[in-house]
């Protein structure tokens, strides 16, 4: 179970919630992102049309997401609307509750390698990070490109910031990007084709593929952490086609988007 630092969501926000009761004029969830607390969502806040029987949109153990009308929390009254989100809020929501799920998961590992518990990683440094860096997996992310001292500089505990760090690496792909280019090679020569096949087999690394779009056109495809690596492999693997064809007296050009 995610958990904010604040005991109460404000009005306004996207919850996540589990229904444990549903009655003919509304239903009680369990906020996920808040331990012991539950929300009301009323019958009239449950779809933008007339809801004749709340049970053929709500039922018991579903998973919703709602948005925040009033916060009582003198009475623990939080009051929420189903309808008063769009589908692509309710997508983005869960999607994000699920990626904090298993930043939780990782804080919870990397405080057994300190022998200490999840309630104590949160007190120690699970709500700093969510302060520091806007969420739990941002830290982690960070910490798995730029190593612990991104964690110490910005006032972690050493040891704290080892252990993340650990079990972000072992558990956090860094980030991919790709893109693409096009090479126009054109050969006159009565082995052009070879020369062709061995202009685009020269170009080394893991990070490009070479692709026949329909002769004389070859798309390249590079892999890389960042934007800007993946345009310098592109723009260098175009560059050495190129110059092998020209070379032996043919033509090539390069596209980095076609129209």
């Amino acid at each position: 179970m995610v958990r904010m630092k604040h005991k109460w969501p404000q009005e306004g926000d996207l919850i996540v919630a589990t229904v444990h009761k549903v009655l003919n004029y509304g239903a009680f969830a369990k906020l996920e992102e808040y331990p012991g607390e539950e929300a009301f969502i009323h019958i009239s806040e449950v779809s933008a049309g007339w809801v004749k029987n709340i049970r053929d949109y709500v039922r018991e153990n579903q998973k919703i997401v709602a948005r925040v009308l009033r916060v009582n929390p003198k009475k623990g009254h939080v009051d929420v609307s189903m309808k008063r989100i769009r589908e692509d809020q309710r997508t983005r929501k869960i999607q994000q509750w699920k990626i904090e799920q298993k930043a939780e998961k990782l804080l919870e590992f990397a405080a057994k390698s300190l022998g200490k518990d999840l309630d104590a990683a949160y007190e120690e440094v699970g709500y700093a990070m969510m302060e520091e860096f806007g969420d739990l997996y941002g830290a982690f992310e960070i910490s798995a490109e730029e190593g612990k001292d991104s964690l110490i500089e910005r006032g972690m505990d050493e040891k704290w910031a080892i252990a993340i760090t650990e079990v972000a690496q072992k558990n956090i792909s860094p980030p991919e990007v790709q893109i693409t280019g096009y090479v126009d090679l054109t050969s006159y020569a009565s082995d052009g084709v070879e020369i062709i096949r061995k202009a685009l087999g020269n170009i080394n690394g893991e990070e490009i593929s070479v692709q026949c779009v329909g002769a004389p056109r070859y798309r390249l495809i590079v892999t890389s952490s960042d934007y800007i690596s993946a345009e310098t492999l592109l723009k260098e693997a175009a560059d050495q086609a190129i110059a092998a064809v020209l070379e032996a007296g043919g033509e090539g050009e390069f596209y980095r988007e076609l129209e």
